[in-house]
């Protein structure tokens, strides 16, 4: 009987590792098949500036690839090739990736049609192929997506109906299918309820609800309600007597509540106190702009517990952020914008709400929804569970772990994409003017979700945007933008810059108590002035314990260090941030940084300064201190 049971245990193990070679043969054969998949469009790819390089067929599998990202069993879940300059057309095979979740192909000079295998993809969440050249119809297979979320197909040359069967994605969040050529009538069921003109904008053909003019034999568009201002009073038509008699009540009341009157105004001043006006209910309609919710002031004074302080999150620039709970159970943050409040405004705010609402990235804070009321502007937003990258580094509790080095890396790369996806991708551009660890948030996967963009102003396509205020942070802001109140793309990319520092270090970007030590305020000074003491391993957060890889470290010095010139013009795009971070292109960015200071520090005579505390906090290093032994 113990033979048998000892045959029977042989034959369970010999089972389960003929089961494990075959599910590893099946993983293999599936890597391959996607490999084959993605040498395909390759091949019908031209990659001007070898961006696919790396896209080597006799690899076991896709998943060392540059660009491509694949889950536990190795498969296929996202591919990352925007704004890589690639033209050609799309292959059919790419239907054979029934893992991919993310093909992000943006920003390219891709034409030909759009292949309707792409319908096979049935885990896919966001397609994105706007800024190409494709041209020919919208394939009805995509309606078979039924998980995707974000649907970009903008700014090509597509043309024909938009297919009904579009309408059955419920989870669409975000459809944008303006500045196309398509024609005919625009759905109106099913999730296409929820989506305004923007989503269809520039299509001159398109007609129906979900434009501005009706089709052919349909009834005109009702016009929009007036608006009706409230009348101020006025004096009546009434009786002098009556007049009189008001005026000496009016004036005995004057005299007997005078007293109370001085001291209750008296101790307002002394304890000022946060009124919210909410409109009538007829003047404050449930709408939706896509799936952003217009909320009432009730519902939001309900979930924060009438703006209680206890249920402050934070103060910045633009106002109060408060935690609430909705009526669903759902948490939110609410931030009441502080900005003073002119007439006729609220069509301008619902317009910008909407487009920044049209910003959606899994690294950037989603718009939940607003409320606005003749006084007040309210923005919600999902509630990030985990803080902020500031709180988390700085402010943590001691019973809680310090950010590890794998996760400072991917909220770099994570934070990078966001802001990359504001400036590159976002029409108009969106200019963030206050990048700073406090404004990265985390979700509950400690994700980097980029916040509070949109709300310094939305700029309009131009290289630099002139303003009255500067806005930012002392530390983060940009010397180009605090001596002219010129803002650009690049004024973003020193803010980030600062923030990888703040990422590495645990420092804050400006820090009096570094005096203490005679160590420079300004972050950037502080780490440049270890960096040509040899001492890099000073720098590393000591929350990290060594527990760090030192070239990982130097590259993502770097990074910051190309960010944080002085001269805006030589700072990377943030979409050049992001290759670098993903290993592509940082060291011939900086070899060629450190030609070009060698011949700076030769031809420079002296130092002749007339602002030293800016300049100094963005000199170049010398050009070999990240190179050189420690």
């Amino acid at each position: 009987m113990a033979a048998a049971a000892g045959a029977r245990r042989r034959r369970a193990v010999w089972a389960l590792l003929l089961l494990r070679l075959l599910l590893h043969l099946a993983a293999r054969v599936l890597a391959n098949t996607e490999g084959d998949a993605l040498h395909s469009l390759r091949t019908n790819l031209n990659d001007p500036n070898n961006v696919l390089q790396s896209w080597d067929p006799t690899l076991v599998n896709p998943c060392t690839w540059f660009h491509v990202t694949c889950n536990n069993d190795n498969s296929v879940i996202r591919v990352d090739l925007g704004n890589a300059a690639l033209s050609g057309t799309l292959v059919s095979q790419l239907g054979q990736l029934k893992n991919l979740q993310y093909l992000e192909l943006y920003s390219n000079n891709i034409s030909g049609t759009i292949p309707s295998e792409l319908g096979n993809l049935t885990n896919l969440v966001s397609l994105d192929l706007y800024l190409n050249n494709f041209t020919g119809p919208i394939p009805a297979s995509l309606g078979n997506l039924l998980k995707l979320r974000f649907l970009r197909l903008n700014n090509n040359s597509l043309s024909g109906s938009i297919p009904k069967t579009l309408t059955a994605i419920t989870a669409l969040q975000v459809l944008d299918l303006s500045n196309n050529n398509l024609s005919g009538e625009v759905p109106s069921t099913g999730s296409f309820s929820l989506f305004t003109p923007i989503s269809f904008a520039n299509n001159p053909n398109l007609c129906g609800p979900g434009t501005t003019k009706p089709c052919p034999g349909a009834p005109p568009f009702s016009p929009p309600p007036p608006y009706n201002p409230p009348t101020p009073v006025t004096p009546g038509s009434s009786s002098s007597s009556t007049g009189a008699i008001a005026g000496g009540v009016a004036a005995g009341a004057a005299l007997l509540f005078a007293v109370p009157a001085i001291g209750f105004a008296y101790w307002r001043r002394r304890k000022p106190q946060e009124h919210f006006f909410d409109v009538p209910a007829e003047e404050d309609p449930e709408v939706h702009l896509g799936q952003l919710k217009r909320f009432s002031l009730r519902e939001l004074q309900v979930a924060t517990d009438g703006f209680s302080n206890k249920n402050i999150l934070g103060r910045g620039g633009f106002g109060k952020v408060y935690k609430g709970r909705l009526a669903d159970g759902s948490l939110v943050a609410v931030k009441r914008l502080k900005e003073e409040r002119t007439p006729g405004g609220e069509l301008q705010f619902q317009t910008e709400v909407e487009m920044i609402s049209m910003a959606v990235h899994r690294n950037l804070l989603r718009l939940r929804g607003f409320c606005m009321t003749p006084t007040e502007r309210l923005l919600v937003y999902p509630y990030m569970a985990n803080g902020s990258v500031a709180s988390r580094l700085r402010e943590r509790p001691e019973s809680e772990p310090p950010l590890d080095w794998q996760t400072r890396r991917m909220i770099a790369l994570g934070s990078a994409r966001g802001l990359s996806y504001l400036h590159d991708h976002c029409d108009p551009k969106i200019i963030h003017r206050d990048v700073k660890a406090a404004n990265i948030l985390l979700d509950e996967d400690f994700e980097a979700v980029v916040g509070d963009f949109g709300l310094a102003k939305l700029m309009d396509y131009k290289d630099t945007h002139v303003t009255t205020a500067v806005r930012g942070t002392i530390g983060h802001i940009a010397p180009e933008y605090l001596s002219t109140g010129k803002s650009s793309e690049k004024t973003d990319v020193f803010g980030y810059g600062i923030m990888l520092l703040e990422l590495i270090t645990g420092q804050r970007a400006f820090d009096l108590a570094r005096l203490a030590n005679d160590d420079d305020v300004m972050l950037l000074d502080w780490v440049k002035g270890l960096l040509k003491e040899k001492r890099l391993e000073s720098l590393v957060d000591e929350d990290l314990q060594h527990n760090y890889i030192d070239v990982e470290v130097e590259s993502l010095i770097q990074v910051a260090l190309l960010c944080t010139q002085s001269s805006p013009m030589e700072r990377p795009k943030m979409s050049e941030v992001v290759r670098m971070l993903e290993g592509d292109g940082l060291a011939e960015r900086w070899e060629e940084w450190q030609k070009v200071e060698v011949v700076r520090q030769e031809v420079e005579l002296g130092p002749h300064r007339t602002s030293e505390w800016i300049l100094d906090s963005t000199d170049n290093l010398h050009a070999v201190e990240l190179s050189g032994p420690r």
